[in-house]
């Protein structure tokens, strides 16, 4: 049920919003089912209209704090960025931070990380190397998730009947003679990438670039984003990425994951 108490003095109760407790209640409810919920099922969770239910959802939906996903609707990575910043100064990507800067050490290659922006990856953090990227990328650069290698890794972490509907409204082009064009395949990649629990995109979105990511799950074991290492091909074969920056990026992403254990 959603909550209409208040610790407000009685006095102080026409200065209440009452829609606006309802909205948070909806809030706590949807954080409590991390698999998320149908409208349905959140009507009766609340007690609310499934007309009421509806406009509280799609009002979360469209300002970015909820996703839908076919009946489903769960919440999006922005609540959690809004708790990080609520908790102060150490914000997971300030926590991943060190981490990241350990595989570009390791590896002399850039580490990002970014979440999914529906179509896009949103770069959220990025540890440069001392080598040179034709693609100049900082933090808040979007990018077509369906050719990046971080996008693949994040779409992998969509129920399973999303993929198709993600890989048909990406609209995958042919930005260089590698790029994967038809839908069908894409959705193909993104579920190996899912089962493989990593995305290798060879010269995909750029001619002589590589990149490798790997999901960052919550303590649900939802992917909530992705980290990645980028390297020109030319350094680099795809089984030599494999081999050797797979396994130093998992364990970064192991320990990056370990922060949402102790919250």
């Amino acid at each position: 049920m959603v909550r209409t108490e208040s610790n407000l003095p009685p006095s102080h109760d026409r200065d209440r919003v009452g829609a606006l407790e309802k909205g948070l209640g909806v809030l706590e409810i949807l954080a409590a089912h991390p698999d998320g919920m149908t409208l349905s099922e959140m009507a009766e969770a609340t007690s609310l209209t499934r007309a009421g239910a509806r406009r509280f959802l799609l009002t979360l939906v469209a300002s970015g704090y909820a996703l839908q996903e076919g009946r489903i609707f769960r919440l999006s990575p922005r609540l959690l960025s809004v708790a990080r910043t609520w908790i102060g100064g150490a914000s997971l990507w300030s926590f991943a931070t060190p981490f990241m800067r350990e595989v570009s050490a390791a590896l002399n290659e850039s580490c990002s990380a970014a979440v999914l922006a529906d179509l896009d990856v949103v770069y959220v953090a990025r540890v440069g190397s001392t080598r040179i990227l034709s693609v100049a990328l900082h933090v808040g650069t979007r990018l077509p998730a369906w050719c990046t290698s971080m996008g693949r890794v994040l779409a992998a972490g969509l129920p399973d009947e999303a993929i198709d509907d993600f890989a048909r409204r990406s609209r995958p082009s042919a930005l260089t003679p590698k790029s994967i064009t038809d839908p069908v395949r894409l959705a193909a990649a993104i579920r190996t990438a899912r089962s493989d629990g990593h995305a290798l995109v060879d010269e995909e979105l750029e001619i002589g670039l590589r990149s490798i990511a790997v999901p960052v799950r919550d303590r649900s074991g939802q992917t909530v984003a992705a980290i990645n290492v980028s390297t020109q091909a030319a350094r680099h074969t795809a089984d030599d990425m494999r081999r050797d920056m797979l396994p130093v990026l998992r364990r970064a992403a192991d320990r990056i994951e370990a922060y949402f254990v102790v919250q």
